[in-house]
């Protein structure tokens, strides 16, 4: 894997591209989904979540809720969040 920075911009809805050739090299492709992490004021990391993982929701969840102190996750909306997850039929993390 190539280890150089990308410069890639934000939209005014929040949006940002993950350039192609990364998308290629860890195998993202359209509802991939990730761990968003704020790791200092100015930074974000995201960690791709493994695409079996996405299938047991209950594996996601629960390492959600072990962390949700640590990234400043309340229960409620972990709830909140696994409850409209559940209602929608695709089945598409970014959906939520």
């Amino acid at each position: 894997m190539k280890k150089y920075p990308k410069i890639v911009q934000c939209d005014a809805r929040g949006q940002i591209v993950i350039p192609k050739d990364i998308r290629q090299e860890l195998e993202i492709e359209e509802g991939s989904a990730f761990w968003m992490y704020s790791i200092t004021e100015e930074g974000i990391l995201l960690k791709l979540v493994p695409k079996d993982e996405l299938s047991e929701h209950s594996v996601v969840i629960s390492r959600i809720k072990e962390k949700s102190d640590k990234i400043g996750v309340s229960s409620k909306n972990v709830d909140k969040s696994v409850s409209e997850y559940k209602k929608r039929p695709s089945g598409r993390m970014e959906e939520i």
